[in-house]
């Protein structure tokens, strides 16, 4: 089913002997290589079957046949603004506003489709998805959503979690929602009974995308976006002329989320705060060949 044999594109002959080429395909192979020893190691859903929920974070395009599973804090904002213009939607991918990439609803999703549709393009378009350090994806999509004025997540998240987790709140944090702490999020994401549902932003990569059902034939990371993804671009005959965009969706004014800025909120964690965090996101960690953040985590 949807076996990436078939899809991943082959190197073209003029590309084999470029060493560049060669090595992100060997990447590729080995990326693919652990996520499925890890699926049949850890997971017994392999037979399952597809239904639309699985494939409701994949958009797609039909011109080039890419079906692309969205992971937030990954690159996803101009992953869509790639999409867009491969499918004739936009010239250039700095003439997309960021309402237009997310509200716009430009682009088609898999599970738009009926049955048939849904299969026919799982096993013949080029599926792939860009993934990020765990930690640091969590890190980045707390500062975006509770460190900005955002008429979302701060009355629908941030007020369950000011009310549930913080001892003597005002009445104005518990009004607004406004000023979530990093601690108060992490006891939020960690409590079985959470006063408020889970959210893409900080749900597993396992979940959004079910690499252990869909058989993903392209595995790009944030880390290594800018090689990975116009690799991914000269993979499936893109145009030359495009390329993946460098500039930050929002806050452009804001460092990026790095390594360091990850650390400096995990150390507001006890060890075994951070510890459980480690757990709740060990199979992406596994699954996607992420070493230990900290050096204390068993």
């Amino acid at each position: 089913m949807n076996s990436s044999i078939l899809n991943l594109p082959t190197l073209k002959y003029e590309d084999r002997n470029n060493s560049k080429w060669k090595s992100l395909y060997q990447i590729q192979g080995e990326r693919k290589r652990i996520m499925r020893e890890t699926c049949s190691k850890y997971k017994s859903n392999n037979r399952r079957i597809i239904t639309p929920y699985h494939v409701s974070r994949i958009f797609v395009e039909d011109k080039y046949r890419v079906l692309y599973c969205e992971v937030p804090k990954a690159g996803c904002s101009n992953w869509k603004r790639v999409l867009m213009v491969l499918n004739g939607l936009a010239s250039s991918t700095k003439d997309i506003q960021h309402n237009t990439v997310h509200y716009g609803n430009y682009l088609k999703r898999l599970d738009g489709f009926d049955h048939k549709g849904i299969y026919h393009r799982l096993n013949t378009y080029t599926k792939m998805l860009f993934i990020r350090e765990p930690f640091e994806k969590l890190v980045s999509a707390f500062r975006d959503k509770f460190e900005h004025p955002n008429n979302y997540y701060h009355p629908v998240f941030g007020k369950a979690i000011i009310s549930r987790y913080r001892v003597n709140a005002t009445k104005e944090a518990l009004r607004t929602g406004s000023g979530v702490k990093f601690k108060e999020f992490i006891q939020y994401l960690l409590d079985v009974h959470r006063p408020v549902g889970m959210d893409i932003h900080w749900d597993h990569v396992n979940r959004l995308c079910s690499p252990c059902l869909i058989d993903y034939d392209f595995v790009g990371k944030f880390e290594s976006m800018e090689e990975d993804a116009n690799f991914f671009l000269h993979l499936i005959g893109a145009p030359q002329n495009l390329t993946f965009p460098k500039f930050k969706d929002r806050h452009s004014n804001e460092e990026r989320t790095t390594t360091k800025i990850t650390q400096q909120y995990f150390a507001q964690l006890s060890p075994s705060q951070r510890q459980q965090s480690y757990d709740f996101y060990y199979m992406d960690y596994l699954m996607f060949n992420y070493s230990k953040p900290f050096e204390d985590l068993y």
